[in-house]
């Protein structure tokens, strides 16, 4: 087994294309960016930004050598408006089990990106890289069933909806909240 999740061991993101985006690792000049993000309300109900900021979010998502996780910054790919490269959110491969054939994909996607099939394209891809290059078997994640935005991401990304989870995450507010399970298998179309 390798010692990350990339190929050979890789230490840091390997670029990877899906339909309109550019999944890279983040780049210092994210930050401003990242600054926005999590101090957005949407953000921060689903997804709360790390206690420790923006620099230590880059610097953990840009190391794989762990070997439990393969993690991006999302960016335009030129096609759609605003500079090519600008960061339009956030996906991961979280708990990548290599003996189960399994992972997690989380996401968020920025204020000024929504709605365009961001969130969709990247969770796509990332699946895609898990299938291609991790051998995965199944790809899933959970939203909290108050979070159509997310589901919506979810099934346009291709991910069937498996069922609800009665009260089982706690999120920002405190309160467990039902959750959706999603799931992609690499024999989906």
């Amino acid at each position: 087994m390798t010692p990350g999740p990339g190929p050979e061991g890789r230490s840091g993101p390997e670029p990877w294309t899906g339909a309109g985006v550019v999944l890279r690792a983040f780049e210092w000049s994210d930050e401003p960016d990242l600054a926005e993000v999590f101090a957005d309300p949407e953000i921060v109900t689903w997804n709360p930004g790390p206690p420790e900021g923006a620099l230590a979010f880059m610097r953990e998502r840009n190391d794989w050598s762990a070997g439990t996780h393969a993690s991006w910054a999302v960016a335009d790919a030129g096609a759609g408006p605003g500079p090519a490269g600008r960061l339009l959110g956030s996906v991961s491969l979280h708990k990548i089990d290599r003996d189960q054939g399994d992972a997690e994909v989380g996401y968020w996607v920025a204020p000024w990106a929504r709605r365009r099939g961001v969130g969709a394209a990247a969770a796509a891809a990332a699946a895609a890289y898990g299938f291609e290059r991790l051998g995965l078997h199944r790809a899933y994640l959970f939203h909290a069933v108050e979070n159509t935005a997310s589901c919506a991401v979810a099934r346009r990304a291709g991910f069937a909806l498996e069922g609800t989870l009665r009260q089982s995450f706690r999120y920002a507010d405190g309160r467990h909240h039902d959750e959706h399970l999603h799931a992609r298998l690499v024999t989906d179309d």
